[in-house]
């Protein structure tokens, strides 16, 4: 793990243990993520992070709107996995991020706990996940 990572794993811990952000913690991230993580914030800032639990296991995933006037939507695992393209390109491929910004848009609003929550059957979970 590199230091970079270590230093993001450190303010997200700081900012899921209060539920609150200030300006330290911003501006840590921020220079860790640039454009990615200002393009993060504006996603919660709209209510564009849903949290699908299943039900009876309570397990979860994530699914993020994207910022295009499409308005996709990308399943997501905050710390290993989004389905959007610039995780397999700028992230798996060229290793030139340590996440996009639907990955930290997840990180954002959990920790806030600002995600729109959804309950599915681990059934239709499974399915889904079988989908990706």
């Amino acid at each position: 793990m590199s230091i970079s990572a270590v230093v993001a794993e450190k303010v997200w811990e700081g900012i899921q243990s209060t539920h609150s952000v200030n300006d330290d913690q911003l501006s840590i991230l921020h220079f860790l993520f640039g454009k990615n993580f200002e393009r993060a914030t504006r996603i919660v800032d709209q209510r564009g992070v849903k949290r699908i639990l299943g039900k009876p296991s309570g397990r979860s995933i994530f699914k993020v709107v994207g910022e295009s006037k499409r308005k996709e939507e990308y399943l997501c695992f905050p710390e290993h996995y989004c389905a959007c393209y610039s995780f397999f390109y700028d992230i798996v491929n060229r290793g030139e991020q340590l996440s996009c910004k639907h990955q930290l848009a997840v990180r954002l609003a959990s920790s806030l706990g600002a995600c729109v929550d959804f309950t599915i059957s681990d059934d239709e979970l499974a399915l889904m996940l079988s989908q990706l």
